[in-house]
């Protein structure tokens, strides 16, 4: 029998608050990639794997900006694992706003990072250890 798992996914809801936003009223590019950030350390928390960010720096980011985001303006973000590789993981994110003030709800960004893993003491990335890979489910093998 094939038990099928489901991906390791993680989706926060956050708040557009005034120091998110730039000059032009909406939000500032950095603010995407922080929750992305923040939603993956929620990730790992839950997966009992808080020792990932020490661990594991980004080496490559990509974000698709789709619409803008407004100030009090509800935002669910959600991060996906994509692959595993041996040193490597990819993930993707999606920013979806709620309906806000008139405006419809709609994806507001959406893009990739890939982290890998520094074993303690090295500079170069490692292969991943195994309690990692026995608790992720990526979404494609």
């Amino acid at each position: 029998m094939t038990v099928t798992r489901t991906p390791s996914t993680c989706s926060i809801d956050r708040t557009v608050e005034w120091v998110d936003t730039d000059a032009g009223g909406h939000q500032h590019n950095s603010v995407l990639l922080r929750w992305a950030e923040s939603c993956e350390a929620e990730l790992f928390r839950g997966l009992g794997l808080p020792e990932h960010f020490p661990r594991a720096p980004r080496v490559q980011q990509s974000v698709n900006f789709t619409a803008r985001l407004w100030f009090g303006q509800r935002v669910t973000t959600t991060v996906t694992l994509e692959k595993i590789g041996r040193t490597s993981m990819a993930f993707r994110f999606d920013a979806y706003a709620h309906t806000f003030e008139g405006r419809g709800a709609s994806s507001a960004a959406h893009g990739t990072f890939v982290t890998v893993y520094i074993t303690p003491g090295q500079d170069l990335a490692g292969p991943w250890p195994q309690h990692f890979l026995d608790r992720l489910t990526p979404a494609t093998t």
